[in-house]
């Protein structure tokens, strides 16, 4: 039993280095998957379960009874499929496992509304989702962090051109509602995924090098990427890794003003960044943090 924990763990420790070399995943997304991954570790460990060759659909199925007796919410034990789904897929790779007891057991669906926004942690591991090792998986990657990291429409994302975009200078030239012009910023994790998709994915899509007039995001035969495309991959990526079927690209947009304004950012910074030609439009999301904080006073204080 003990040398078969230490090889189930030494499994893990390799499927870590795996998102910190190779998926080049931030530090908190990595400590997000090894979290649910040592929960499933544990368990198995507590039931005699001495390898990750010896799991079977029945004995997810039982660890995903007790997560739903802890009380964990549908959200959180599809995301939580989602690290596990990964983690199998690295398996299968590293021929550590035949088999992945993951394939018949399926995403919890959402009672929930669809959310106007998401949480930090459901972004990571929607950031995470798509394959680093194919071109439309580096497409999608890349595609998910811009939409995240600058908050642009989805028909501004489309309308970008490779010329637009100044990766050293994290900033980018975006052509807005009504012709009108504005510059965004976006940080070092959009910066990596762009860089790595227009210097490897995109040339596999478009079998040539971008030039400044080209497209950024294109389609699997090498043409701009459609407003409707975009719904889609947002969606199938969504439904991966939250359960959620039919989300509108918009709800990135929602979370990037919502974060921003949940960490203190100025209202009319969040306006500018955002194209919006009224402070009134902004003003909407104010109003979801000030519920969201709400309901952490009426949860938290013994007195509310």
């Amino acid at each position: 039993m003990g040398a078969d924990c230490s090889r189930a763990d030494r499994a893990v420790e390799e499927f870590r280095v795996y998102l910190e070399s190779e998926r080049r995943l931030s530090p908190r997304t990595v400590r997000a998957y090894m979290g649910d991954v040592g929960q499933l570790l544990e368990w198995m460990q507590a039931q005699g379960i001495g390898g990750w060759d010896l799991l079977t659909p029945v004995r997810i199925r039982d660890f995903l009874a007790e997560l739903w007796d802890r009380g964990l919410s549908r959200r959180s034990v599809a995301r939580m499929l989602s690290a596990y789904r990964t983690l199998y897929r690295f398996f299968l790779r590293e021929d550590e496992v035949r088999e992945s007891p993951l394939e018949p057991v399926a995403t919890p669906k959402q009672e929930k509304r669809i959310p106007n926004f998401m949480d930090v942690e459901e972004v990571f591991h929607l950031l995470a989702s798509p394959d680093p090792n194919t071109a439309l998986g580096q497409r999608d990657r890349a595609l998910l962090e811009w939409l995240y990291a600058t908050g642009v429409r989805v028909g501004e994302a489309v309308a970008l051109r490779v010329g637009d975009v100044d990766i050293a200078g994290q900033r980018a030239l975006i052509h807005g509602k009504g012709g009108k012009e504005r510059y965004v910023l976006f940080g070092r994790s959009a910066a990596r995924a762009l860089t790595r998709y227009l210097e490897v994915g995109w040339p596999a899509l478009a079998g040539a090098c971008p030039g400044p007039g080209d497209p950024v995001f294109l389609n699997y035969r090498g043409g701009a990427l459609s407003d409707r495309s975009v719904r889609r991959i947002v969606d199938r990526h969504m439904a991966r890794v939250a359960g959620y079927h039919k989300i509108s690209p918009h709800v990135l947009r929602h979370t990037f003003a919502t974060h921003l304004l949940d960490a203190g950012a100025d209202l009319r910074a969040v306006q500018e960044l955002l194209g919006h030609a009224s402070l009134r439009s902004t003003q909407i999301y104010t109003h979801t943090t000030r519920e969201r904080l709400l309901q952490v006073y009426l949860h938290a204080h013994p007195r509310a």
